[in-house]
Formats: structure tokens, C-alpha cells, sequence
């Protein structure tokens, strides 16, 4: 987040105030697309930078030497059997912001990893999805 956020205020944030700049040297505001397209982005851009620099301000780091082991928490990799199909997943447990469902990095917001949390080793899991019901045996957890 500290890099994306370097990013958009040292070379976005500059070449946004170039468009708005070239845009308004094109003539009237009120009938010009562009500027207003600018204007926009830079909303947006904005926006970003505010969404970033409040989530670093609340961020902190957790040890986990002082999680507890044995049971799904935060940063906690979930093998799971999925009791359908009878084929494993493994999943981290990350934060909202950290999810990427390709990289296996599961939000400990989301239905899946609400489920999970707390559960331990040959627990039985089950979660409500709009798809119906999907069950899970935790197989195993580790850091």
C-alpha cells in the first residue's frame, strides 16, 4: 500500500495536474469533455490516495509468535477438504484489503473466512454461499 501510494502522489497525482492543465488551455470549461474527464480522474485519483493514507494510518503489524496456534486466524494458511467434491484447498487468511482469490489469499470478511475463523484442525465447516451450501473438514493449519 506505502508503494501504491508513493506511486499515485509522485508521478499520478503530477501528470493528473498536466491533463487538467492541457484541458483547460483548450478553450471553454463548461462544453469541454476533456476537462471534465480530468476532473474526474482526479476525483478518483484522489479518492485513492485518501482510501490509502487512512488505511496506513489504522495499519499495524501483528506478531504472530502471539497468535495462537493450532486455530484459523489472521495470516493463518487453511488446508481444506471440500466435502462435495473430496478435493483440497489451501487458503491464507489475509485482510480485506490483502484478498486476491487467484493468489489464494482469502479476506477474513468474506463468507469462507468468517467461517473459519477460530475453527481447529478436523473441525467441520459449513457456509452459506448464494450457490447454496458449501462444507468443509479444516485437514490442517499452519503459519
Amino acid at each position: 500500500m506505502e508503494t501504491e501510494l508513493k506511486e499515485l502522489k509522485t508521478v499520478k497525482r503530477p501528470e493528473m495536474i498536466k491533463a487538467i492543465a492541457h484541458a483547460r488551455s483548450l478553450g471553454d470549461l463548461s462544453e469541454n469533455a476533456e476537462y471534465h474527464a480530468a476532473k474526474e480522474a482526479q476525483v478518483h485519483l484522489e479518492r485513492r490516495i485518501s482510501d490509502l493514507e487512512f488505511q496506513l494510518v489504522r495499519a499495524r503489524i501483528i506478531d504472530e509468535g502471539a497468535l495462537p496456534k493450532g486455530e484459523a486466524r489472521l495470516l493463518s494458511k487453511v488446508r481444506l477438504l471440500d466435502l462435495k467434491s473430496n478435493q483440497e484447498e489451501e487458503y491464507t487468511l489475509v485482510a480485506l484489503e490483502e484478498a486476491d482469490f487467484d493468489a489464494c489469499k482469502l479476506s477474513v470478511k468474506s463468507p469462507v473466512g468468517t467461517a473459519l475463523l477460530g475453527k481447529k484442525e478436523g473441525d467441520i465447516v459449513e457456509v452459506k454461499v448464494p450457490a447454496g451450501v458449501l462444507r468443509y473438514k479444516v485437514v490442517s493449519i499452519s503459519r
